[in-house]
């Protein structure tokens, strides 16, 4: 396995904690979560970049792109989680791997899909699904307007994930520029539309553990995998996240993973494989 999918891995690794972060920080209004999550994560740019703020520095359309990916993903899913299931409403959200490897022919230009990629995508997106509805039996799925932004978030993160590839590019440091900001909206977003809330040491503990990991370090570690590996091997990669999320969560609370969960495993796992193996992979022309 090549350096760019074990960036990829790595940042999966860490988006798979912030269920159980979330879980345990649940009290805490989630603009607020985000934005301080979001500067903490910022900070891991300071070594990244030697300290030195010119490396921060991006074009105004790039800072965009990812004020874009960062907040604006982060803004729908909040939204689409208070007005709908948040299981279903996460399992709507986790069609963002599935966009990476289905709408990198529209985003880059000269990539092409073979047929074991959107094979893979289907089989990988259908053991998501099976992860996450498989942890909530009894659950009655119903239509909620918050399926809408959660569709939006899934969007955004696939499209932002693609357009990285196309920008002028910039150090992986200039995250912290993404980060930095996209934090402070969050908290702008917090001052107008939440109530303020004490944080007890604990939380501020979970806080610093969130920023340096799902909303710090895995954004970082996501940005050097899509330089230098294929959107289309990563976005199936991805399909990773969901389970490794869910069997967190039940370790979290002490629970056996169900049937389900191990079908899920073979299917996500299994795609995975397919569509990272390099023989006979389409290339860009």
């Amino acid at each position: 396995m090549n350096a760019a999918n074990l960036y990829a891995l790595g940042a999966i690794a860490l988006w798979a904690s912030l269920a159980a972060l979330g879980v345990s920080l649940a009290h805490v209004p989630p603009f607020l979560l985000t934005g301080l999550g979001l500067l903490v994560g910022s900070l891991i740019a300071l070594p990244l970049s030697r300290f030195d703020w010119r490396r921060w520095c991006v074009p105004a359309s790039t800072l965009a792109l990812g004020v874009y990916g960062l907040f604006g993903f982060h803004f729908l899913l909040f939204i689409a989680l208070r007005h709908a299931p948040p299981v279903q409403a996460n399992l709507v959200n986790y069609l963002w791997p599935l966009g990476i490897v289905v709408l990198a022919p529209l985003f880059l230009p000269g990539v092409r899909l073979a047929p074991r990629h959107i094979a893979a995508a289907l089989v990988g997106f259908a053991g998501a699904a099976l992860a996450i509805l498989g942890a909530s039996q009894g659950t009655e799925a119903t239509w909620a307007w918050g399926y809408l932004p959660a569709l939006g978030s899934a969007f955004i993160w696939a499209s932002y994930s693609l357009l990285t590839k196309r920008v002028a590019a910039f150090p992986t440091a200039a995250i912290g520029s993404f980060a930095a900001v996209s934090g402070a909206l969050s908290l702008l977003c917090h001052a107008l539309l939440e109530p303020t809330v004490a944080l007890s040491l604990r939380d501020i503990a979970l806080i610093a553990a969130l920023g340096l990991g799902p909303l710090g370090g895995a954004f970082f570690l996501w940005d050097a995998a899509l330089k230098r590996g294929d959107a289309r091997q990563i976005g199936v990669l991805s399909f990773l996240t969901p389970l490794l999320s869910t069997l967190t969560l039940l370790a979290l609370r002490g629970e056996r993973p169900s049937l389900s969960v191990l079908l899920a495993a073979a299917m996500i796992v299994g795609a995975a494989v397919v569509a990272t193996r390099s023989k006979g992979q389409v290339r860009a022309r």
